[in-house]
């Protein structure tokens, strides 16, 4: 029987994108350790649509 872990699966979502209202989006798939970190994640990552480094959140 396979042990059930606490990673899953998270959508890190641009928010400076939105604000900017040009079209398309940038999205990134990541895992955290839900035990650890139960509150959402917010990291920095480089949007090719802006071509410069953005904070990503954590989207449901």
């Amino acid at each position: 029987m396979a042990k059930k872990g606490n990673r899953v699966q998270v959508i890190l979502e641009c928010t400076e994108h939105k604000e900017t209202g040009m079209p398309g989006t940038s999205r990134y798939i990541t895992t955290k350790n839900k035990k650890n970190t139960p509150e959402r994640i917010e990291l920095k990552k480089y949007n090719p649509i802006l071509k410069k480094m953005t904070v990503h959140k954590e989207i449901k």
